[in-house]
């Protein structure tokens, strides 16, 4: 559950830890997904609050600012949002996980019924790919 690492980090030491993959895979997964549904309502908020503050507002200012140009632009394409959503979470690389996920939906104004299912799948895609390559790499070490 913790933000950057999530699964990205934890699927790797389950499996080096000796734990069989499907438990590893389960556990992570359903870590990763558990603040998702409470990130996606009060992301805006945070943001919000953070707006104000005096020394790190212009940041914040500027996240804001990002999501208000992109929901501009993209109130046709639902269904490309959703699917650009599920890619980007499951692109298994620091910072692409279901935290930053749940703040894109969060600025695209998108609701947790619609956002939480790309964010769920994205979640199992990058467990699986990192199963996959944690296996090859623990392969590789072996003797």
């Amino acid at each position: 559950m913790v933000p950057v690492i999530e699964l990205r980090g934890a699927v790797p030491v389950g499996i080096g830890w000796g734990f069989p993959f499907w438990l590893v895979y389960l556990v992570c997964v359903a870590g990763n997904l558990v603040p998702v549904p409470v990130l996606i309502p009060f992301a805006g908020r945070v943001l919000q609050w953070g707006a104000r503050l005096p020394h790190v507002g212009g940041m914040f200012r500027w996240i804001l600012s990002i999501g208000e140009k992109k929901v501009a632009k993209a109130k046709n394409a639902s269904t490309a949002i959703l699917l650009a959503l599920y890619l980007f979470v499951a692109i298994p690389a620091p910072g692409t996980g279901a935290w930053t996920g749940a703040l894109i939906a969060t600025l695209l104004g998108l609701p947790v019924r619609r956002a939480f299912w790309p964010i769920a799948a994205g979640v199992a895609t990058a467990g699986l790919i990192m199963g996959i390559a944690s296996y090859g790499v623990i392969g590789l070490l072996a003797p």
